[in-house]
């Protein structure tokens, strides 16, 4: 045979010895018929197993002098837990012939079995088991599951009603003592099992009609609170119209009197109108009169202005096209000698620039690929948020249905507790059920329109949520619209760049191709100049006087030819001047 554990035989025992004293109350009160006394057997034996289940497992606590062990440390505990627990502890504090912890514990008791609240109390204690393990060992009935089994028959209980008189007993001096006798079986006791089943069946019932008055008493709280809310409302009301009533009257009155005092002010301004008219006729007369003359010397002075003034003009005019042209002389000068500075700058810069814009091309191509990855992959999430935006949508519509229906209900409901509150005066007894079964209906549907309106903003929540990702997912789609125009616009600009390095190239490569024919005929005619100086003196002689200005006129044109060459704008003036030399060269020949 395995070894039990002792502290589990010893709750074992106590929940029997519980169940038995409990059971053997209930009987003997019903049998007794009326209000049991403090001097009743089974009552007094009942209050000293309640003591040992209580004190099963409790902690020792040191003091001064001793060590304590009460159980009314865990029981002081229910006035926090239970708000409607505060004035038996109260009463049980201010009672003068108790002195000991377990005097008031005993007290406690009396009073909560009297309340009929005892199963409720012991009850808040159990569920705090953190609090009551710090007067219990974790092996005690009170932290074991053999304490909710008391808590359980502890609500039979109720059924008796108890007078017990707390004031004059010693209750410090008790002895606890179990006397089993009481509930030992005898052969009239077995021949008692149908008057046990008639007792039960008699129980039962009496719960069932407590818990019934129960409820009608709540009922009954509630309704006389809402008549008296009403009350207040309708006399509230009734105020505010006498007072309404009585500003609608006033401002009636002074409506009358701003008509009248309106209609007098209408005739006081009609007539001096009146008056006024005739005046401004008068004035309107000499007025014409007097202007006739100014009008005239007003004209002579005006012309005499304008002839002055556009004299004054012409001189302005003069001048500024005087310094204008001076300006542009100067400024003329300064930027022929900037361009050809800043022409070779640019050629070396626009090369740069070439290589610069190749590699923002390839970056920017390399980034386009990207963003277009990108744009799939958040098109894709776009259509599933719309989707699953279609989806809540019709939800939302499902639960606003459901909404109207469910206020429908309550309006119903609403207007069936109206006429059951005018009925309730004639019939009170036989309406009770049928309005506490539209309260439970009632009920029902504020839980269902609650869960719903919580659904409801949850979905909202949910929509707001995607609609913000919606809008970053926008935001993101028009900064790679902006990056591809950007990109596209880089593209024309370097398609531009290229345009202008083909052109600059080009008008090189012409240069560089004249430059070399200006250079073979400039040969050509020296040779043909050392011929001609061989052949005759004469021509010499005759030609000497134009071979030197002509070569000065070289000389200048080489070096104004050499600063001209790297301007673009100035090809068609170097063509100019080369045909103006063949043509010199042919007539020195001819």
């Amino acid at each position: 045979m395995a070894v039990k554990d002792p502290t589990a035989v010893e709750r074992a025992n106590l929940l029997n010895m519980a169940k038995l004293s409990i059971k053997g109350l209930i009987e003997s009160a019903l049998s007794f018929g009326r209000t049991l006394d403090s001097d009743y057997p089974p009552l007094q034996q009942f209050f000293v197993v309640m003591e040992h289940c209580l004190k099963h497992g409790l902690k020792v606590r040191k003091s001064f002098l001793s060590y304590n062990k009460t159980i009314w440390g865990p029981l002081e505990l229910v006035e926090k837990l239970y708000p409607e627990a505060e004035e038996i502890a109260a009463s049980v504090r201010d009672l003068p012939g108790l002195k000991t912890p377990l005097g008031r514990a005993r007290a406690w008791l009396r009073l909560a079995l009297m309340q009929k609240k005892m199963a409720d109390y012991l009850r808040c204690l159990i569920i705090q088991r953190d609090l009551l393990s710090e007067f219990y060992e974790y092996h005690a009935l009170m932290m074991e599951e053999e304490g909710a089994v008391i808590v359980g028959l502890l609500v039979g209980l109720n059924v008796i009603d108890a007078n017990l008189c707390v004031k004059g007993e010693d209750l410090d001096s008790q002895v606890g003592v179990i006397d089993f006798s009481m509930y030992l079986k005898s052969d009239d006791d077995l021949g008692g099992k149908e008057r046990n089943v008639q007792i039960a069946a008699i129980l039962d019932q009496k719960n069932y009609v407590e818990e019934l008055n129960r409820q009608l008493n709540s009922t009954v709280s509630s309704l006389h609170a809402r008549v008296d809310s009403l009350e207040k409302s309708n006399t509230k009301l009734i105020e505010e119209l006498a007072i309404a009533k009585n500003n609608i009257i006033k401002l009636q009155e002074e409506n009358h009197q701003l008509r009248s005092e309106n209609t007098l002010i209408l005739m006081k301004t009609q007539h001096h109108l009146e008056a006024t008219k005739v005046d401004v006729e008068a004035e309107l007369q000499t007025y014409k009169h007097s202007r006739q003359g100014l009008d005239e010397m007003y004209n002579e002075a005006r012309r005499q202005l304008r002839e002055e003034s556009q004299l004054r003009q012409d001189m302005e005019n003069e001048l500024v096209v005087q310094v204008s042209m001076k300006h542009e002389i100067e400024l003329a000068m300064k930027l022929l000698e900037k361009d050809i500075h800043e022409k070779q700058d640019t050629l070396i810069g626009l090369r740069q620039q070439l290589d610069e814009v190749k590699a923002i091309n390839m970056e920017m191509y390399q980034k386009l690929q990207v963003s277009e990855d990108a744009m799939k992959e958040k098109n894709e999430i776009i259509g599933r948020l719309e989707d699953k935006t279609n989806q809540i949508n019709a939800t939302m519509k499902q639960l606003e249905q459901r909404l109207q229906q469910a206020e429908k209900a309550q309006m119903e409901a609403e207007a069936e507790d109206e006429k059951l509150k005018q009925e309730y005066v004639n019939k009170s007894e036989s309406l009770q059920k049928e309005f506490s079964q539209k309260e439970k209906q009632l009920l029902q549907l504020e839980t269902d329109l609650k869960i719903e309106k919580e659904w409801r903003q949850t979905l909202e929540d949910d929509l707001q949520k995607e609609k913000e990702t919606v809008s970053h997912l926008r935001i993101e789609t028009q900064e790679i619209i902006n990056l591809k125009k950007e990109f596209l616009k880089l593209q024309e600009k370097n398609k531009q760049l290229k345009m202008i390095c083909q052109d600059q190239e080009a008008a090189l490569e012409e240069l560089a191709s004249k430059l070399s024919e200006s250079k073979l005929k400039i040969e050509d005619i020296k040779e043909a100049n050392k011929a001609l100086q061989v052949s005759s003196i004469w021509m010499e002689e005759n030609l000497f006087f134009l071979a030197v200005p002509f070569k000065i006129f070289c000389k200048h044109e080489k070096t104004s030819l050499q600063q001209q060459l790297l301007r673009r704008d100035s090809l068609y003036e170097f063509l100019q001047w080369e045909r103006t030399i063949t043509q010199l060269i042919l007539i020195f020949l001819a």
